[in-house]
C-alpha cells in the first residue's frame, strides 16, 4: 500500500503549540493536508497520554485510529465537508524527548523521536521516564538523560519500538548541532549505535545535503513537520509503499529498498531547505545573514555586534562532508520539495498566510480537487485553470519543476520561498 506518514507533530500539551492540536482536529487536519499516518507525538504527558487512551482505538498491527462515536472535527470559521474519498487517519504512538546532559566534557542537548506500537510500551517508558523527570511540565519533556541511556530504555520497555534522532543538524537541540552534538552517532550512542538505522533530517536540511557525508551512508533519511499547530501539519513527510501497519513501516525504515529494487520508503516530502529558520549563519539580534564562507571568513563572528554567530545547518554539514557533491544509495527515495499551498496562495493574492481570504481560498480549493497534497503534486495544471485564483496554476508549475526564489532562514528566522521575484509583479512575471 503507498501511503504517506507524517511521523513528528506535537500536542496542545507542548510549548508554543496552538489549543487546536487534539486528537479530533488533528485527524481533520490529516484529510484535508492527505496524509494517512499521523505520529501522535507527546505520549509521555500524563494528560494527553490520557486523551489518546480516550480516543484512539486499535486497528491495523501497531496503528491506532479514532473509536467508533467520534469523528474528525472540522469546526473551522468556513463551511467544509471532506471528501467521501479522504481515507480515514491512522496514528501511530510517537513523542519526542529532549536530552540534556553532559558527555565528553560538554553540555549536550540531543533531541530524540520514539515510536512505540501499543499503550502498553508507551506506558512502561512513561513510568521509567516520570522517575527521571517532570513529564507534566511539556509535551516535549526536558530530562537529563543521556541519549544513549534513553536508547536502552526504548529497547528494554518497548519490545518493537525503536528511537529515531530528531532534526539531526539544528544548532541547538540536535545529534550534529553546532551548539551542543556530536560529530558522529557513535559519540552519542556509543554500543548501542547499531540500534539507530533512521536519521530525520529537519527542515534546514535536505537529503542532497546529508549525502555529502558518507558516514550517514547506511542510515535512511526521514522527513516530518514537527508542527505546533495542525495547518502546519505535513510541510515534510514520507511517502511508502509498504504493508499497511507499524511492524512493516519499521522494517521500510530499515531496510528502504528491498533486493529486487522495490522501494518500501518510495520519496520524502520536503520543505526547499532555505526555508527553514537555521540553514545560513548569522546573528538575529543584528539583522546579519551569511553562508557558509562568508562565515568562515569572519571566523564566525558577527561583524555588528562582535558577538558569535549562531552557526546553521548548510555550515555543520559542509564540517562533516567528505563529497564534493551528494552520493545517494541505490534505491534511495525520491525526494519532492514543496511550497504549502497556503504560502502559494498568500503570495499570489498579496495577503498574509494567516487570513481568512486565504484560509477561505485554501479550503475551497480542497473541496474543489482533494487533499493539499494532491493539488501540490498530482492534480493536471489545466484542471487549476478553472479555480479562481490568478496565476494558480503556473505557480504550481513553477513549484514542481523548483524554479522558485529563495532567501534562506537564519538563527532563528524562518527563510522565505517565493514563486516570482520580489522585484516584479506577478503580471510581469507571467508575461
Amino acid at each position: 500500500m503507498r501511503y504517506i506518514a507524517d511521523l513528528h507533530i506535537h500536542s496542545l500539551y507542548s510549548r508554543a503549540t496552538s489549543k487546536s492540536s487534539h486528537v479530533r482536529s488533528l485527524a481533520a487536519w490529516s484529510q484535508i493536508k492527505g496524509v494517512h499516518l499521523l505520529g501522535t507525538g507527546d505520549f509521555t504527558h500524563p494528560l494527553w497520554f490520557r486523551e489518546l487512551q480516550e480516543t484512539l482505538e486499535p486497528a491495523e498491527p501497531g496503528f491506532f485510529q479514532l473509536k467508533g462515536s467520534l469523528t474528525p472535527d472540522f469546526s473551522f470559521p468556513f463551511p467544509f465537508t471532506p471528501s467521501p474519498e479522504s481515507l480515514p487517519v491512522r496514528f501511530v504512538l510517537s513523542a519526542e524527548i529532549s536530552c540534556i546532559y553532559k558527555r565528553h566534557g560538554k553540555v549536550r542537548k540531543v533531541h530524540n523521536l520514539i515510536y512505540v506500537p501499543d499503550f502498553a510500551s508507551a506506558e512502561r517508558i512513561r513510568e521509567t521516564l516520570a522517575t527521571i523527570g517532570n513529564l507534566a511540565a511539556d509535551g516535549r519533556p526536558i530530562l537529563g538523560l543521556d541519549s544513549r541511556d534513553l536508547l536502552e530504555i526504548v529497547l528494554d520497555k518497548a519490545p518493537g519500538g525503536f528511537l529515531v534522532p530528531a532534526h539531526i543538524w539544528t544548532p541547538w537541540f540536535s545529534l550534529f548541532g553546532s551548539r551542543s552534538g556530536f560529530d558522529s552517532l557513535e559519540e552519542c550512542f556509543g554500543d548501542l549505535t547499531s540500534h539507530i538505522f533512521s536519521l530525520e533530517t529537519g527542515l534546514s536540511s535536505d537529503p542532497a545535503m546529508n549525502r555529502l557525508v558518507s558516514n550517514l551512508d547506511h542510515y535512511t533519511l526521514i522527513s516530518n513537520s514537527d508542527c505546533h499547530s495542525p495547518w502546519k501539519m505535513c510541510r515534510e513527510a514520507n511517502v511508502f509503499d509498504t504493508t499497511f501497519d507499524f511492524f512493516a513501516m519499521k522494517s521500510a525504515l530499515q531496510t528502504p529498498c528491498n533486493a529486487s529494487g522495490h522501494r518500501h520508503l518510495a520519496a520524502t516530502i520536503e520543505f526547499f531547505p532555505e526555508e527553514g529558520k537555521y540553514h545560513h549563519d548569522g546573528h538575529r539580534n543584528c539583522g546579519f545573514c551569511c553562508d557558509p564562507c562568508k562565515s568562515r571568513d569572519l571566523h564566525g563572528i558577527c561583524p555588528v555586534c562582535g558577538k558569535p554567530m549562531t552557526i546553521g545547518v548548510l555550515s555543520r554539514v559542509l564540517d562533516l562532508a567528505d563529497r564534493q557533491s551528494p552520493v545517494f544509495p541505490a534505491g534511495a527515495p525520491d525526494v519532492c520539495s514543496l511550497i504549502p499551498l497556503q504560502e502559494i496562495l498568500a503570495e499570489l493574492l498579496g495577503v498574509g498566510q494567516g487570513t481568512k481570504t486565504v484560509m477561505a481560498k485554501y479550503l475551497q480549493l480542497i473541496q474543489t480537487f482533494g487533499s493539499e497534497l494532491t493539488i501540490l503534486i498530482e492534480t493536471p495544471v489545466a484542471e487549476l485553470l478553472s479555480a479562481d485564483v490568478p496565476f494558480l496554476g503556473e505557480a504550481i508549475i513553477r513549484v514542481r519543476q523548483n524554479q522558485v526564489q529563495r532567501k534562506a532562514g537564519f538563527d532563528g528566522e524562518f527563510g522565505t520561498i517565493k514563486v516570482y521575484r520580489e522585484d516584479k509583479s506577478r503580471l510581469k512575471a507571467k508575461k
